[in-house]
């Protein structure tokens, strides 16, 4: 198992109210039927067909289409909204009260040929839910069902976001700008992420930056062929793209302060055809992660610094390409605070609750949070005993599904905090 932290031998389950646990096999029956149909970004058709049938089947309103396959539920309580004295305490500034708050859940699956032998494995050649989305899905149906039963527990509008194409290239920002976060005007916003790096019954939540920003870039090295055996004759193409990806690291290690996290990688590097002919031209794609947005536009500049210095210095030319993705995932202090003392009443502390939790993986929940204070947080979703620990994006990922249950309830109770 990835995750340094043990396995709990039990799990309290009292703390989730009977009629959410009564709905457990139904959102495993859901997580399941999305796991045997994964469908990749943009593409998720039969993903938003069973999530609007589902909605429609409960008398839920809610918008089709949006950014190709997104889908928009809203939800309004009928609770006459009544001050709350925990939540008057909740921080030194207490949350003012809000109309809308939404939910969001990512539906859209990887490029991964599933190896679980399992009686719901995906049947979808090369596709695979690989990361958890499936649950997220169902987790999210499973808050508008509850939600639109039990209206009279919570007063303002829940807006619950179905997004596709988190892993790429990323439906947040095309679903923001056709305005979901309008009509009515969303206050703040939710999401979760179930997560293998946790084990069942622990919450990763925390104010300030969770996840990283995530830029790539694709550069080639031209240089000048020849024989192997005649390398004065040759710009050597191999050599200079060496110490490129040598000198990139000295980024982080000498430029940028050590009490800041970042990373650049070098995933793929291409060049030659043969062990005696010098390429003429050699290939390689790497990713920049950072925490701090102050490093916007900081990385691009020193990675062609270094490159264009290390090029002219051995007589190559270079063509590079930089792009950013996603910037870093940002909870706002008070989200993040009512989160956590939700989390304390959903599952058991101390180690139930892991406030530093941090991950230099990246998510588009980012470009929601840049619009609206929000918080994004991980549930817990590994159990060793159960061989479900294998990490993220691996071909047999899976989870104890135990968390479903868990996920609609700190939604759930997310909401009705918040509108009280």
């Amino acid at each position: 198992m990835v995750s340094t932290f043990p396995n709990p031998s039990s799990v309290d389950l009292s703390r989730i109210r009977l009629a959410i646990r009564s709905l457990q096999p139904q959102l495993v029956e859901w997580r399941r039927r999305l796991h045997q149909q994964p469908e990749l970004g943009f593409q998720e058709k039969l993903t938003a067909e069973f999530v609007s049938q589902k909605l429609q089947e409960w008398g839920i309103e809610h918008q089709t289409g949006i950014a190709h396959t997104g889908i928009v539920a809203t939800i309004k309580g009928s609770k006459l909204s009544t001050p709350d004295s925990h939540s008057a305490t909740l921080t030194a500034s207490p949350l003012p009260t809000h109309q809308v708050l939404a939910i969001r859940a990512d539906m859209d699956a990887l490029p991964i040929q599933e190896l679980n032998e399992v009686p719901y494995k995906s049947q979808h050649d090369g596709v695979m839910h690989a990361c958890g989305h499936d649950g997220h899905t169902a987790i999210a149906l499973g808050t508008a069902y509850h939600l639109q039963q039990h209206r009279q527990d919570f007063s303002g509008t829940v807006k619950i976001i179905f997004q596709p194409a988190e892993e790429s290239p990323g439906g947040a920002k095309p679903m923001i700008e056709a305005g979901v976060l309008k009509n009515p005007d969303v206050d703040a916003i939710i999401g979760l992420h179930l997560w293998n790096n946790l084990p069942l019954g622990t919450v990763g939540v925390r104010g300030g930056a969770l996840m990283a920003a995530v830029e790539c870039f694709n550069c080639t090295i031209l240089g000048k062929g020849g024989h192997g055996a005649l390398p004065h004759q040759t710009v050597d193409s191999v050599v200079v793209a060496a110490q490129i990806v040598n000198a990139l690291q000295t980024i982080v290690a000498r430029n940028v302060n050590p009490i800041d996290s970042a990373v650049v990688t070098v995933g793929e590097l291409h060049a030659g055809t043969k062990r005696n002919v010098i390429a003429d031209t050699a290939r390689m794609s790497a990713t920049v992660r950072y925490f701090n947005p102050s490093f916007k536009g900081f990385f691009h500049q020193r990675v062609e610094q270094i490159i264009a210095g290390i090029c002219q210095s051995q007589g190559a030319n270079y063509d590079l390409e930089y792009w950013s993705l996603y910037p870093p995932v940002i909870n706002d202090i008070k989200m993040a605070e009512l989160v956590r003392t939700v989390a304390e009443e959903v599952v058991e502390t101390p180690l139930g609750i892991v406030p530093e939790c941090q991950t230099m993986a990246a998510e588009d929940m980012s470009f929601f949070l840049q619009e609206v204070p929000g918080c994004y947080f991980f549930l817990g979703s590994a159990n060793s005993a159960k061989d479900l620990a294998y990490p993220h994006h691996h071909p047999r990922f899976d989870f104890d599904e135990t968390a479903l249950g868990m996920g609609v309830e700190m939604f759930v109770r997310c909401v009705e905090k918040f509108f009280s």
